[in-house]
This record gives structure tokens, C-alpha cells and sequence, in this order.
């Protein structure tokens, strides 16, 4: 009960004006072009949301960050890639968790491990408050994942914006 109470505490103090103050306008800029540095080596599209918290009912209910990333990838619509090559990097601040939902072509050929070593990496900078380097050194792992299990290939489109999104 304490560890309920507390989680939905963090909660109920999170907003996003801690999102603006752990990633300030040029960290975002940087997070955008990181993805974009990316794209330019490989096939996959990168979609980076933040969401400062979960409404109160959600987190007393027990919604976990993973449930609630499995939400925001089919509402930001990054399983609707040509080649199922979409990927997902979800960071729930006041949990300071990060999830990574891939698409079933990406998932297949990655699998669970390499997508959670990446998130246990950001989240590790997350602790030394390093938020913007977290999600760099994130973004250049799921990119290096990418880049060779999905090669670029000259004239494909960038399906999904790069710029990050604050839910």
C-alpha cells in the first residue's frame, strides 16, 4: 500500500513543467536531431514521447508504464510503418522508466533483451539526472539495432515526424 501511495504521490506532483525542466527547448532540438542522425543510417522510424504522469485513477488502478506505452504506440500510430520497422521509446517521468514498444518486423529480428538493456541504460542516466544524454545514448543504441537489422535505403520517407512528443 505504502509503495501505491507513494508511485500516485509522484504522480499527482509531475506535470510538464518537469518535462520543460529535465528536457529544456535545445534538449529537445538535440533529441530531434539525434533521431534524425539516425534515420539517415538506417530503414526503421524512431518516434521519442515523454509523458510527465498518469492520470491518478490510471496509476491507483495499477497501470504500468509498459501497459501505458503499449497505448501511446498505437496513438502515435508508430505500428503504421511500411515495413514494420517502427520503434518506440517511451519515458514515463515521474516513474523515471523507460520503455521501448518495437513493431512486429524490428521485434522479431531484435527481440526483448537488446530493447531492455537499452532502456536499463537511459534509465540509469535518468538517476544522475542526465536525462538529454540518457535519451541520446538511447536513441544511437535503437539506431545502431536498426541500422543493422534495417539498412537504409535511398528514397525511403521519414513516416514519422522525428521531432519528440510531450504527452
Amino acid at each position: 500500500m505504502k509503495s501505491r501511495l507513494r508511485r500516485a504521490l509522484r504522480h499527482v506532483m509531475c506535470d510538464r513543467a518537469d518535462v520543460h525542466r529535465v528536457l529544456p527547448p535545445p534538449a529537445l532540438a538535440r533529441i530531434e536531431q539525434a533521431i534524425g542522425e539516425g534515420e539517415a543510417r538506417h530503414g526503421g522510424q524512431v518516434c521519442f514521447a515523454i509523458e510527465p504522469a498518469l492520470p491518478i485513477a490510471r496509476v491507483w488502478q495499477g497501470m504500468t508504464p509498459r501497459q501505458r506505452a503499449l497505448e501511446a504506440f498505437g496513438t502515435l500510430r508508430v505500428w503504421d510503418t511500411e515495413h514494420n520497422d517502427g520503434v518506440l521509446i517511451y519515458v514515463l517521468l515521474a516513474d523515471r522508466d523507460v520503455e521501448i514498444v518495437a513493431d512486429r518486423g524490428i521485434h522479431a529480428k531484435v527481440g526483448d533483451a537488446a530493447w531492455n538493456d537499452i532502456c536499463r541504460v537511459m534509465e540509469k542516466a535518468f538517476g544522475a539526472g542526465r536525462y538529454a544524454d540518457g535519451i541520446e545514448e538511447g536513441i544511437r543504441a535503437v539506431s545502431d539495432l536498426l541500422a543493422l537489422h534495417s539498412p537504409h535505403v535511398d528514397g525511403e520517407r521519414n513516416e514519422i515526424a522525428d521531432k519528440p512528443v510531450v504527452l
